[in-house]
């Protein structure tokens, strides 16, 4: 086949590489139960906050030393690394299989002296120079459909980092409002404690003067040490959280120190309403819906395996004894050709393989659909979960108010002598209990807050 009769056949190649046997991807559906969550009356649908960077939502909680930690788990959290080198990978094979697409063309050379040893006859010299190309025509679209899928695993890695990254910012904001709310309950026991310790040496006054008996004192002590005890396991709570954040920012927990800092909770203002499409930036759900496309164009790759694979290859070579005669028309040689390959008889294992890809396709549909389920799940429990935690808040600063007084109350009989110590023992726990869920719901409202940022994928 000469270079004349060789360029029809590269344009039919041409214009039949434009044909796919994939099925027409459209994306998958999802039915929405409707255009907005779930919400109470009274709130306005959510509207992105034009003053917060795009995607910094920890910044809603106004706290510049998580501000400071959260800079990091994109840099050097290894779970997000291992993703973000699996993105890398992605990209590479999508080039690669893209590359498929495109003649390979490549040159050689060669130069060479030979003689005799025993007659001394003279060198002998020689040269070599040649070029050849070679293409696999994408006649029935398994290299575009090959190529389809690495791009479409490539941005589903991409939305594989996103969700890590935001997994792992989201996991180090929980923990890191889990041990600021530890701190407040450290300072709060502290408090209690002193109080604990003024009533032991109340009670133990009125033991070395007769006025109590010593269960009075007894239970002062017994108190008093549990206190202590509950102050020490406070500690060991701080030091689990700090060791997670730790390795959330990818540092070594052996060296890393975070000071405590006075209890000042910002609580973001959540909307109880947000429109349904905010569910499209999930990482997750987008990831999913990649994945979809992957198993799609895998449909149209094995279909292909049912006709032949065509080769087109052309070289160009010159051999001579001197450079100058290297490239000389007589000493010029050509070739160009074409094969061909197709299986006649597989015993159904090309059907297979196509059985096999719609079974993929199907598998990623419903996963696809099962993730955008899930996602509807976890935005709706955390709305109920905020908006609870919102109502009860009342509840509990009522509650820690009238556990306040009643304390008060019980130490001033206690100390006019109406009343035994335990009384002051069960109003002083439940001051302290009533506190304490106070500090927890706080807590419980900010890891909510969280959780439904990343419910949603990002900030409102």
């Amino acid at each position: 086949m000469t270079p004349r009769h060789l360029a029809p056949a590269l344009i039919a190649s041409l214009l039949l590489g434009a044909c796919s046997l994939a099925p027409a991807y459209h994306g998958p559906n999802a039915a929405s139960p409707a255009p907005a969550f779930k919400a109470e009356p009274g709130w306005a649908v959510a509207a992105p906050a034009d003053d917060v960077a795009k995607g910094e939502w920890w910044k809603l909680f106004a706290d510049p030393a998580l501000d400071a930690l959260e800079a990091k788990v994109a840099v050097t959290n290894q779970n997000v690394a291992y993703y973000r080198g699996a993105l890398e990978q992605a990209r590479g094979a999508a080039g690669a299989a893209t590359a498929q697409l495109f003649p390979t063309v490549g040159v050689s050379g060669s130069a060479n002296r030979s003689g005799n040893l025993v007659s001394g006859s003279p060198v002998a010299r020689s040269f070599s120079a040649g070029a050849s190309a070679s293409w696999v025509p994408d006649l029935f679209g398994r290299l575009a459909n090959n190529a389809g899928q690495a791009r479409a695993q490539a941005q589903a890695s991409d939305a594989n980092l996103a969700n890590a990254t935001l997994a792992a910012q989201a996991s180090l904001a929980t923990a890191y409002f889990q041990l600021r709310g530890i701190d407040a309950q450290r300072a709060l026991l502290d408090d209690t404690v002193a109080g604990y310790r003024r009533s032991r040496e109340v009670a133990r006054n009125k033991y070395a003067v007769g006025l109590v008996s010593r269960a009075d004192l007894e239970s002062a002590e017994t108190t008093l040490a549990n206190a202590e005890a509950a102050r020490r396991d406070l500690d060991r709570q701080r030091a689990t959280l700090e060791n997670a954040i730790a390795v959330l920012v990818g540092e070594n927990p052996s060296g890393f120190r975070l000071a405590p800092a006075a209890w000042a909770p910002a609580l973001p203002a959540v909307p109880a309403t947000l429109p349904a499409a905010v569910l499209q930036r999930r990482p997750d759900v987008a990831a999913a819906e990649r994945n979809v496309a992957v198993a799609n164009a895998g449909i149209g790759a094995a279909r292909a395996a049912f006709f032949p694979d065509v080769t087109l290859s052309s070289s160009l070579g010159s051999t001579a004894s001197t450079t100058a005669a290297l490239f000389g028309a007589a000493n010029s040689l050509w070739s160009g050709g074409a094969s061909a390959a197709l299986s006649l008889l597989d015993f159904g294992a090309r059907s297979a393989r196509v059985k096999q890809a719609r079974g993929s396709y199907d598998s990623a549909l419903a996963t696809y659909r099962q993730t955008v389920l899930t996602a509807f799940q976890e935005v709706e429990n955390n709305l109920a979960a905020l908006d609870a935690y919102r109502a009860e808040a009342a509840d509990y600063q009522t509650a820690a108010a009238a556990a306040g007084r009643a304390e008060a109350i019980t130490r001033n009989q206690y100390a006019a002598g109406t009343v035994d110590y335990t009384t002051v023992a069960a109003a002083e726990g439940s001051a302290y209990n009533a506190r304490a869920a106070l500090i927890q719901n706080t807590v419980n409202r900010q890891s909510a807050s969280v959780a439904l940022i990343q419910a949603i994928g990002g900030h409102w």
